[in-house]
């Protein structure tokens, strides 16, 4: 007899902080038709795209938009504006600014990773990870580099391994008062789209991002913001770069082309989720996210679990991290929220795998989306053996019944 090939009916719960779910009208806009990236049409879609993103990164400055994942964009930005031997000055928040602080060790830089000093008795493995950066202690590393070795400060904004927002206008405040000439590179893959992000406001002067997460689109599309500082660096860095080049980038993108062959179908999507996202407005899109957010936290504390992020200052908009019990695998259970109910949320990272998971709660989502989501991992907690005190799902409901949304696309959920 022949086995069928059983799947589950009914939609996959997505819920990783990204790759988020991809709205269906983006879906359709990446369907049309292949056109000539050298012809009239492609060039108006460039410009369109181009100017765009200026506006989501809160910029008048250039954007690179890059055919990569955002790992590209992280070597597009130290590789346009640092020499082999450069000194920069990281800061471990999570996982991916330690995967930065490699990329930068293997490009020929010398790291400095700043790590907060604080021990944390939940956590006790990973203390700085339920932390966001520490302005002061880059302005008193910065303060004491009199002969201005350190030539670039690189944090992330939204770490998508914890669930901690850093307050990066801070940082540029910490720079400015230790009157260091450092550039500030900032690591937004997770943040832009969906957590409040102002490029030329807060003095960023490289800006990295990716196309997946609060741009609901599918990965493939990486983005460099620039200050003129930037670009200014770019004409005496020495570390080599052809494909990442701004100089060329940006040349052929005041035309709205691309000095090779771009995603052209991605692109039709980005400027599909231009339209959702600038057409909400930005201000709007900040707080549903924050919205969404707290809801979240709301079900998480009635369980009685930690919350990832220990500072309330800083709880990210885009995502929840839970930590579990000692004891408890944190992946077996989410596997089992995966098989029973077809559920799919993060895994815990680097120094955390095994004691937490992420609750993503961003982009293409609506109140009823999340509740689907906390009933799910609810569920699973119990099956697990996990004791709760009591429930988030109840907790959730009285959230977002009691506070009144600032508004969601007319299609929002697809």
């Amino acid at each position: 007899m022949q086995t069928l090939d059983v799947h589950p009916t009914g939609r996959h719960f997505l819920q990783i902080p990204g790759p988020s779910p991809v709205p269906d009208r983006i879906l359709r806009a990446m369907s049309l038709p292949t056109i000539d990236h050298r012809g009239p049409e492609f060039g108006l879609l460039g410009k369109r795209v181009l100017a765009g993103m200026q506006q989501v990164f809160q910029t008048r400055h250039p954007v690179a938009i890059y055919p990569a994942s955002g790992t590209g964009a992280w070597e597009a930005a130290l590789s346009n504006t640092l020499s082999p031997g450069d000194t920069v000055l990281m800061y471990e928040t999570g996982h991916f600014a330690t995967l930065w602080r490699r990329l930068a060790e293997r490009l020929g830089l010398e790291v400095e990773f700043l790590t907060w000093p604080g021990s944390d008795a939940v956590l006790p493995e990973a203390p700085g990870w339920r932390q966001g950066v520490c302005a002061d202690l880059i302005e008193e590393r910065l303060s004491r580099d009199g002969a201005h070795r350190i030539k670039a400060v690189c944090v992330v904004h939204n770490e998508t391994s914890t669930g901690v927002t850093s307050d990066i206008a801070a940082v540029r405040r910490a720079i400015d008062a230790a009157r260091h000439p450092a550039l500030l590179m900032v690591d937004t893959i997770s943040g832009l789209g969906s957590a409040d992000f102002r490029h030329d406001e807060w003095g960023v002067d490289v800006s990295v991002s990716g196309s997946q997460k609060g741009l609901m689109l599918p990965p493939g599309i990486s983005f460099n913001a620039l200050s003129p500082k930037a670009l200014e660096a770019s004409r005496g860095a020495k570390l080599p770069r052809s494909f990442w080049a701004w100089d060329e980038i940006v040349e052929m993108n005041a035309t709205g082309y691309w000095p090779y062959t771009p995603n052209t179908n991605l692109l039709y999507g980005l400027s599909e989720a231009l339209d959702m996202l600038l057409g909400q407005g930005l201000p709007q899109v900040f707080a549903r996210h924050q919205r969404w957010a707290a809801g979240v936290r709301a079900a998480v504390q009635a369980w009685g679990l930690h919350i990832q992020c220990a500072d309330p200052k800083v709880y990210s908009p885009v995502l929840t991290g839970v930590i579990l019990p000692p004891g408890v695998d944190a992946d077996a259970v989410r596997k089992l929220i995966h098989q029973r109910f077809d559920l799919s949320l993060g895994t815990g990272l680097g120094r955390v795998k095994g004691r937490m998971f992420r609750m993503g709660h961003l982009g293409d989502s609506n109140d009823l989306t999340l509740v689907a989501m906390v009933a799910g991992v609810e569920m699973g907690l119990k099956l697990a053996g996990v004791p709760l005190a009591g429930s988030g799902v109840q907790a959730a409901m009285e959230h977002f019944a009691a506070s009144a949304s600032p508004g969601t696309p007319a299609d929002a959920g697809g």
